[in-house]
């Protein structure tokens, strides 16, 4: 390695100490094998993904209740992270609006390259901090926030940059990585970190370590958004009816509650404003649309305490 860099030397030297950077010895021989040979191992490497995220429950349940707290107090939730890790990040939070009814500006997704890096790589962006921490600060970042750093290898500049800022700030850092030893795990206040192991392709942690992270945001995001009342039951009451595929969706939910038919559903969904919870709870109780809305005021939004309260 002679010319090389010692920075070059230094981040060689830091790869070969992760776990999602090693070689896996299922895989050795993948380019000899048959296409269905290929395809089981991928499959047999993915079954393993689960497992480790099972794993990391508690330290998963301490950040829901971190960013339930600051819904409660007008924060957000914000993720930072670069090439796929900042993709699954910003496809999760576009996520929520439409399924949970939540405004764009309550789950916020930042990739490092801005949104040009969602359809084209813009791998060099990671190395910058101090983007990382402009793009914080652009988002005026508070004590009332949580801030998700998103990173397989745990170390990405970017990512580590907006964490520092977060912490100077005030808010609430998480990190999420398949490195248990990584630098954003050790300057968080929550640590995430699933390991499952070498990757089938030595290193493309687009594989299990992204499968993996999809699986921790599905649950920060669903477990908080069923916490602050945005489902009753199972169903996503809270839906934004938005097209004729939700539309459809939200007479389903509205009959799967009260009981009423697809007529009935669509009527009291035009005299709510297609708003689902108020339908059900109009639909349930007889309320007025203006008597139903107080009610869920009253109960913080929640449909469950609403349809109690006026049961009693």
């Amino acid at each position: 390695m002679t010319g090389m860099p010692d920075s070059r030397r230094d981040l060689m030297t830091e790869l070969e100490q992760l776990v999602s950077e090693g070689r896996n010895p299922t895989s050795m021989g993948i380019d000899l094998m048959s296409t269905t040979d290929i395809l089981r191992t991928i499959n047999s490497e993915d079954r393993t993904v689960p497992y480790a995220v099972e794993k990391v429950i508690p330290q998963i349940a301490r950040a829901v209740d971190a960013i339930v707290a600051a819904f409660s107090r007008g924060g957000r939730l914000i993720y930072v992270g670069a090439g796929t890790s900042g993709r699954l990040g910003v496809l999760d939070a576009s996520e929520c609006p439409p399924t949970f009814g939540v405004t764009a500006e309550m789950v916020v997704g930042l990739i490092a390259g801005g949104p040009e890096a969602l359809m084209r790589a813009t791998e060099g962006a990671e190395d910058r901090a101090e983007d990382g921490a402009a793009d914080l600060d652009a988002l005026s970042v508070s004590h009332r926030d949580v801030v998700v750093g998103i990173a397989v290898s745990g170390r990405t500049p970017y990512v580590v940059g907006a964490l520092r800022r977060a912490h100077q700030l005030g808010a609430v850092t998480v990190a999420l990585s398949c490195n248990p030893a990584s630098t954003i795990a050790g300057i968080a206040d929550i640590a995430i970190s699933p390991v499952v192991g070498p990757e089938v392709l030595t290193g493309s942690t687009r594989l299990k370590s992204g499968t993996a992270q999809k699986l921790v945001l599905n649950m920060l995001t669903t477990a908080s958004m069923i916490r602050i009342g945005k489902s009753y039951q199972n169903l996503m009451v809270d839906l934004h009816a938005s097209n004729e595929k939700l539309l459809a969706r939200a007479v389903r939910i509205v009959m799967e509650v009260t009981g009423c038919t697809a007529q009935e559903a669509e009527r009291v969904l035009g005299r709510t404003g297609n708003h689902v919870k108020l339908a059900i709870l109009v639909a349930m109780t007889g309320m007025d649309v203006e008597a139903a809305r107080a009610a869920l005021s009253a109960s913080g939004g929640f449909l469950r305490r609403a349809i109690e309260g006026a049961m009693t």
